[in-house]
C-alpha cells in the first residue's frame, strides 16, 4: 500500500510513518517543519517540505497518487495558545485541512485518517469516560478547530465519497521502545517530557497548573495514550473505512491525575521531581477520560502499553538519550 502521511516530521505523525514502514508499506511525508524535525522522517522516506496553506503545492503533491490513504496530522495543538491567539488558530487549522480534504476529493482520493481531539468534548455536563455520542462543546478554539474539519470531512464523503475516520485521541504519550523516535517540541508543553527533564535536571521546577480541582488529589486528571498504540489505531481505522466514515475515541480508559505522574516518573527516573503549585490554565478540564469500546469492539484494538510506568519508561529512555531532542 502507498500513503501520504502529513505533519509525519511531528510526534504522532513521525511514529504512524514507522509503523506503516514496520508493516512493509510505502510512505510519502508533507510536513512544514514548523514544529516537526527532519530528522524524525526517516532516510528511505520521500520527503515534501510543503505548508498546507499552499493550495496549489498541496494539490500537486495529492495529485502524485494513486494514494491508498491519507492521513493528516498537519495542525497547531496548544490548547492555551488558541485562547491567546483564536483567530490564527481557526484560521490555520481549518484552511489547511480545508486544502488537503479539497485536494484529495479532487484528486479521487478514497480514504483519509485524521488526527482530531478529546478536546471536542469541553463542556462541564458531560460524563466520564467519554464516548463518541458525549456532547460535542468544544472549550477552547483548538477543539472547535478540529470540530469544523470533522464537519468538513462529513461533506466529503456526503458529496464526493472521501471516507474519514476521525480519531479523537485524549493525552499522546510515550516513546518508540526502539528509540527510534520520541518527543520533542520547541517549547516543550505536555506533562510528561517536562516532567522528565525536572528529574534530570535540566530544567527549574515543574509547575503543576491548578491544585485546586474537583479530583481526589486536587490535580487534573487525563487520559495517556501511549503513541505506539496510537499508530496502531490509525493503521486499523484504515481498514474501517472501506464503506463508511467512523469517529472513536482513543484512550486507556483509566485517568491519571499530575501528582501521579510525578510519581511515575520518580519511580522509572529513580529521581526526585522538583515542583511547585501554579494557578489553572484556561481551558483546561478537571478531567478527560476516554472510553475506547467502540474501538475495540469494531477494530480489535487494544493498548499493549496498558499502564502509565510502562509509557512513562519509554519516554524517560528517549528523553535520557536526546538531551537536545532531534538535535543530536
Amino acid at each position: 500500500m502507498r500513503y501520504l502521511v502529513t505533519g509525519g516530521a511531528g510526534f504522532v505523525g513521525s511514529h504512524v510513518v514507522l509503523a506503516l514502514l514496520d508493516a512493509g508499506h510505502e510512505v510519502v511525508v508533507l510536513d512544514n517543519l514548523s514544529t516537526g524535525h527532519r530528522e524524525a522522517v526517516p532516510e528511505n522516506v520521500l520527503f515534501h517540505q510543503i505548508d498546507l496553506m499552499d493550495y496549489e503545492a498541496t494539490h500537486s503533491v495529492v495529485a502524485q497518487g494513486k494514494w491508498d490513504g491519507v492521513l493528516h496530522f498537519a495542525a497547531l495543538s496548544l490548547v492555551g495558545e488558541s485562547i491567546r491567539t483564536p483567530f490564527y488558530y481557526l484560521r490555520q487549522n481549518y484552511l489547511t485541512a480545508l486544502n488537503l480534504i479539497q485536494a484529495c476529493a479532487e484528486t479521487g482520493v478514497k480514504k483519509l485518517v485524521f488526527s482530531s481531539t478529546a478536546a471536542l468534548f469541553g463542556g462541564p455536563e458531560r460524563s466520564e469516560p467519554i464516548s463518541e455520542v458525549a456532547l460535542i462543546a468544544p472549550g477552547s478554539p483548538y477543539g472547535e478547530s478540529k470540530f469544523l474539519i470533522e464537519r468538513v470531512l462529513h461533506w466529503a464523503d456526503s458529496i464526493y465519497g472521501l471516507r474519514s475516520a476521525s480519531l479523537r485521541y485524549f493525552n499522546a504519550a510515550g516513546a518508540d521502545a526502539e528509540g527510534r523516535a520520541g518527543e520533542d517540541h520547541r517549547p516543550e508543553t505536555h506533562l510528561i517530557p517536562l516532567t522528565i527533564d525536572a528529574s534530570l535536571g535540566r530544567r527549574p521546577s515543574l509547575q503543576l497548573f491548578g491544585t485546586d480541582y474537583p479530583t481526589p488529589d486536587g490535580s487534573c486528571v487525563r487520559d495517556y495514550v501511549h503513541v505506539t498504540d496510537l499508530a496502531d489505531a490509525h493503521i486499523r481505522a484504515l481498514e474501517q473505512i472501506e464503506t463508511r466514515s467512523v469517529a472513536y475515541n482513543i484512550g486507556n480508559g483509566r485517568g491519571y491525575s499530575n501528582l501521579e505522574i510525578i510519581q511515575s516518573v520518580e519511580r522509572v527516573s529513580g529521581r526526585k521531581v522538583p515542583w511547585e503549585a501554579a494557578p489553572r490554565r484556561q481551558g483546561d478540564p478537571a478531567i478527560l477520560v476516554a472510553d475506547s469500546t467502540t474501538l475495540q469492539k469494531e477494530t480489535g484494538w487494544k493498548p499493549k502499553f496498558g499502564t502509565l510506568d510502562q509509557i512513562v519508561e519509554t519516554a524517560f529512555r528517549w528523553r535520557e538519550a536526546h538531551p537536545n531532542g532531534y538535535g543530536d
